[in-house]
């Protein structure tokens, strides 16, 4: 069996979620990985929301934008993503088809400056309601540094109450990995 690392099977849950011409977001837009990925899948008809507060995170993902070619493809926020209700505009909420987050810290970075919580349960509670039947978000939990066990726990307490006639949740995660390994959180909306 080959398993898939957890942030390529985010990516392929997003791949049956997220079409042209769709509309997507990425909470936490970090290096702009995901922002180019989600940018592609949408198309030149689509649009990907991208959210940091950090100005360098932004600088960033502009740059790997731009350097795709996929600059108009995408809207960057230097703000968190606990602010996606009032940055997306109302006429595209539930028209969302995806959503992802990296939690924890930029790579090559502040390693204090760490997602939080509250403003990720937020987020959620915001995005959720934005996607479209169907529509995925996908949060990738790195918990091994300082404050990623607490945003894990109060994740997973949040998650496990979400009505389970509106959303599956489910977790994907390898056991017998040393040293804190991510995992997965997938949020469909039934």
């Amino acid at each position: 069996m080959n398993m898939l690392p957890v942030l390529s099977f985010a990516h392929l849950l997003l791949e049956k979620a997220v079409k042209s011409g769709g509309f997507a977001i990425d909470a936490t837009a970090g290096n702009g990985h995901d922002t180019v990925f989600l940018a592609k899948r949408v198309g030149e008809g689509g649009k990907v929301f991208a959210f940091d507060i950090q100005p360098e995170a932004v600088r960033r993902t502009k740059e790997r934008l731009e350097k795709e070619g996929l600059v108009t493809r995408a809207e960057l926020f230097c703000t968190g993503h606990e602010h996606a209700g009032e940055c997306i505009p109302a006429s595209l909420h539930g028209k969302i088809s995806g959503a992802v987050f990296n939690l924890g810290y930029l790579p090559g970075s502040d390693k204090t400056v760490i997602t939080r919580p509250e403003s990720t349960i937020a987020a959620l509670g915001q995005i959720f309601p934005m996607l479209e039947t169907g529509g995925i978000i996908a949060v990738v939990v790195y918990h091994g540094h300082e404050g990623g066990a607490y945003e894990r726990d109060r994740l997973l307490d949040y998650v496990k109450q979400l009505d389970q006639k509106k959303a599956h949740v489910l977790r994907y995660e390898f056991l017998n990995q040393a040293n804190h390994p991510p995992f997965l959180i997938a949020i469909e909306k039934r």
